[in-house]
């Protein structure tokens, strides 16, 4: 039969993929001893991502997406014949951060969960962990801020980006939406999908818990409860998803940085993120004179906000996005002159603009 035919050649062709896979893993072992002879890092995040562009850019039958999916999973494997990576994230186990951490470091990694922001960037500076994934920013409800005062406070740099598409949905087990008498979740998730809970679930309260996971928890302890999480969660937990992309926003995007003792080297589509402090933070057009330093070197600010500085009452840390890396002329001529106008300067890392 031809089904039977072609069957056969599916066979034939997995059989030579396992054998040069396992060709491919000879390789990598022998990598890593050259690496551990020149006394360099194991895991190379820039190495990893030009070879998925390079292999994504082919023309083929194969999707492009599942390209990227599939040797994402391979090389994460190939890293664990080198040396186990272990990845610090904010949990527990189902969260976006640990979606987002799976997405980027595949299922081969190790990965350690963290309550709290500071725990994640904890876990890196005790070197507990190579890398740390954080949420930063989200489109529709703006700028993790915990994550923020973590960078500032501490002494690790943004390694690289990601942008995780965040389709939230609601998990319950309660038979009609008309019986939901609370709905629980992390604020930010409850924050994304406000307009549409005012809309179908007006009259139930919305009880804030630090985590989509243990708001599945608290769902599945509540007879009259539900949860606002992602798919991952209600995989986990078997709590049934009665609701999809419930966000109001259809496009609901988070950035995630990863977070090391290092930065990333130049790639030629970099982001380079500073914070500052400013000499004479009220003075008339102090943030102005700063700003007009960078556009006199000619480097490009993509996004500005501030933080309070936790030194005195209304004194703030000013962070900003520039184009471009850190080893660039431009930018590090305006880090000179910056430094004589404000109190401090702090790179904060260079690294691949996600794409």
């Amino acid at each position: 039969m031809i089904l039977d035919d072609l069957r056969k050649q599916i066979d034939e062709i997995d059989d030579r993929v396992l054998d040069l896979l396992d060709q491919r893993a000879r390789v990598v072992i022998d990598i890593a001893r050259a690496k551990q002879g020149a006394n360099l890092p194991t895991h190379d995040p820039e190495r990893e991502r030009q070879v998925l562009d390079r292999l994504a850019s082919r023309d083929g039958q194969f999707p492009k997406e599942a390209i990227r999916s599939v040797y994402r999973e391979i090389m994460s494997a190939s890293l664990a014949l080198e040396e186990p990576i272990k990845i610090a994230y904010l949990g527990p186990e189902g969260t976006f951060s640990h979606a987002a951490a799976r997405a980027l470091f595949g299922l081969s990694a190790r990965y350690c969960e963290a309550t709290t922001f500071e725990g994640v960037f904890d876990a890196v500076s005790r070197r507990e962990a190579q890398h740390g994934v954080v949420p930063v920013e989200n489109s529709t409800e703006g700028s993790s801020n915990m994550a923020l005062d973590a960078l500032i406070d501490g002494d690790l740099l943004i390694r690289g980006e990601f942008e995780l598409d965040v389709s939230l949905c609601l998990l319950t087990r309660v038979p009609s939406l008309a019986s939901i008498e609370r709905v629980y979740s992390h604020p930010n998730p409850l924050g994304q999908c406000r307009v549409w809970l005012a809309k179908n679930l007006g009259a139930a309260q919305l009880v804030q818990v630090p985590s989509t996971i243990l708001a599945v928890r608290e769902a599945l302890g509540d007879s009259h409860g539900a949860a606002v999480a992602g798919r991952l969660a209600s995989d986990l937990y078997g709590l049934p998803i009665v609701r999809e992309r419930i966000q109001d926003r259809v496009e609901n995007v988070t950035r995630f940085v990863i977070v090391s003792h290092e930065d990333a080297p130049r790639t030629g589509r970099d982001k380079t993120t500073i914070a500052f402090g400013l000499t004479d933070g009220h003075g008339r057009g102090a943030l102005m004179r700063a700003l007009a330093i960078l556009d006199a070197e000619g480097v490009n600010m993509s996004r500005i906000e501030s933080r309070p500085s936790r030194e005195k009452p209304w004194d703030y840390v000013f962070l900003v996005d520039l184009e471009g890396h850190r080893e660039d002329q431009s930018i590090q001529r305006a880090f000179t002159r910056l430094r004589e106008h404000c109190t401090f300067v702090r790179n904060l890392g260079s690294y691949a603009r996600a794409r």
